[in-house]
């Protein structure tokens, strides 16, 4: 239930804070005061989108408010819950509009996301003005509200869920006959690549041959370098092993007579051995040299047979492999469709038997909903002086599509995730009249009428706790003016409500009533809204009744309006 409302520098208002009690609240005054923009803040505090353009003249910002107390049961609760705020049994929401556009959103002093904001405000307050009036006059906002009324949430979840359910088989099974189009000429292709690769009889080698082409290439220079380098080292007259032995020798006998160069003639020795080992490691090297023309054909070939299916199928010989195997999965899946097919229908078939059980179930407690319904309506619209009023519901049904799958169609009909048919609200205000459309024949004050005789009906059905009125006395006056307060006063008796009008007639059933009037202060206009007392409501009242002449009649009449309704039962 909303509590309290602040509002600060947003259109016309400065500094607003309205506090709202239980029962029925009554906010009245002249014509562009800014009744309407209290409730445009509301609205934007419930999540509706803000606009810079409403920040008062000279401000950098726009500041609102409002305070809900929430039930134990109430759904924002489990929100906050899971959003990870700490359980309260209040709710405050602030946002704080910018000039830059850049607006903020808090929820219990933490800054949230318009998400969140729309998830916990969803139930918490209804507000019926012209945009209620929109909503009623769209045919398929009808179906919606029939299935609040029935309480239907239920089956229809599992229309839908079959629905969602039933789709991606759809899918699969025209992708299957597509594949199967085309199997041939597929099989023809997947065939060819299969064979192409498997020709090429791909092995761990080939991954070496870049390396063996390499070496066959420069064979000559190889066997040139090495042999030359044997015959420096070892075989020529002078060789570094002769020079090096001589050297080795002089040292020896340097050493017997200096031992400190006992070392240097070890390290002579060891090279010595060691070169002696590198020149037959050489010329066993030069052994396995290959002059080989025809291996180096055969080479050359086979590189450009895997540079080929490497450019056709991946860049790599894993990735060649991988496209074997995928043909090979594919082909296998080819081979397999028929039966792939037949599996698909018959689990199509099953779905589909469980979707027309479904919507047909759904249809069937719609009929019975819509005749509680017409029945209701037509006794609270009897209620609200449209004495010979018919209502009913029609369910027409949209006729299949020829390109509507077969699995989405019940007797010539589409279905839908909303069931197999939608609901029109069919109205006659008039004796002697037929039914028609409500969108089609509906005066505004017929309008008010219809949608506050559904609030009154859907009560038990509607989780929000507090609902707002915003030109609900749009086209009536007089008498109907009155029943329509005894209707509003008997929805507060379950519901906080809240009502903006320009009627006595109604203002008078009000529990609480403000006045919200301008002022003129130092060139800038302002909204002020007053809590009235007894005497001030007799002042009000009057006015509604007589306009800004008030005289001892008028206010004669606005006492006895307001005598009148304390002595109600």
């Amino acid at each position: 239930m909303l509590r309290e409302i602040a509002i600060k520098n947003f259109a016309i208002i400065d500094d607003l804070r309205i506090a709202f009690s239980d029962g029925l609240t009554i906010l009245s005054g002249e014509t562009g005061a800014g009744k309407s923009i209290i409730i445009s803040a509301l609205n934007i505090l419930l999540g509706s989108r803000a606009d810079a353009g409403m920040i008062r003249t000279g401000a950098e910002t726009a500041e609102l408010e409002a305070l809900f107390d929430l039930p134990p049961e109430s759904p924002a609760v489990r929100i906050l819950s899971e959003q990870g705020y700490e359980e309260t049994d209040e709710l405050l929401i602030r946002r704080i509009l910018s000039t830059s556009n850049r607006h903020r959103v808090y929820i219990n002093g933490r800054l949230a996301t318009m998400q969140v904001l729309n998830a916990i405000t969803e139930n918490l307050a209804g507000i019926s003005g012209q945009h209620e009036h929109q909503r009623l006059l769209r045919e398929p906002e009808h179906l919606q509200i029939l299935d609040q009324f029935g309480s239907l949430a239920g089956l229809k979840g599992d229309v839908s869920r079959c629905y969602q359910e039933i789709q991606p088989m759809i899918r699969k099974l025209a992708d299957l006959y597509a594949r199967k189009t085309d199997q041939a000429e597929r099989i023809k292709m997947l065939s060819l690549q299969q064979n192409e690769i498997a020709a090429a009889e791909i092995c761990p080698d080939d991954k070496e041959l870049e390396g063996e082409l390499h070496l066959l290439k420069h064979a000559e220079v190889l066997y040139q370098g090495v042999g030359e380098s044997v015959e420096s080292l070892y075989n020529q007259e002078g060789a570094i092993s002769d020079q090096l032995t001589e050297v080795r020798k002089t040292i020896q006998k340097a050493a017997e007579i200096d031992p400190a160069l006992t070392a240097v003639a070890e390290v002579l020795a060891d090279v010595s051995f060691r070169i002696e080992d590198a020149a037959e490691q050489l010329r066993a090297y030069l052994d396995t040299i290959a002059f080989d023309p025809v291996r180096t054909e055969a080479v050359e070939s086979r590189i450009d047979t895997l540079n080929r299916l490497k450019r056709k199928y991946g860049g790599t010989l894993d990735a060649v492999c991988a496209h074997l195997s995928e043909i090979e999965s594919q082909l296998e899946e080819t081979e397999n469709l028929d039966g792939r097919i037949t599996k698909t229908e018959a689990a199509l078939d099953a779905a589909h038997g469980e979707l027309v059980q479904r919507a047909e179930e759904l249809g069937k407690k719609r009929q019975e909903a819509a005749e509680r319904l017409s029945q209701k309506m037509e006794s609270e619209l009897r209620s609200l002086n449209m004495p010979d009023t018919r209502f009913t519901v029609t369910f027409p049904q949209t006729e299949a599509r020829p390109d509507t799958p077969k699995h989405l169609c019940h007797n010539g009909y589409a279905i839908t995730e909303e069931g197999t048919e939608q609901a029109v609200f069919m109205i006659a205000p008039n004796v002697g009249e037929s039914l028609k459309p409500l969108s089609k024949i509906a005066s505004g004050g017929e309008l008010s009428r219809v949608i506050l005789a559904l609030k009154a009906i859907l009560v038990d059905t509607e989780p929000v706790e507090t609902v707002v009125f915003d030109e609900v006395d749009a086209g009536i006056g007089g008498q109907t003016a009155e029943v329509v307060g005894k209707k509003l006063a008997g929805l507060a008796d379950h519901n906080q409500v809240i009502c903006i009008t320009h009627l006595a007639q109604i203002a008078r059933f009000g529990s609480q009533h403000f006045k919200i009037e301008k002022q003129v202060a130092d060139g800038r206009t302002a909204t002020r809204i007053t809590l009235l007392d007894e005497a001030a409501r007799v002042e009000e009242t009057a006015r509604m009744l007589g306009g800004q002449a008030i005289t001892d009649t008028t206010r004669a009449h606005a006492e006895e309006l307001l005598g009148n309704v304390k002595q109600l039962p």
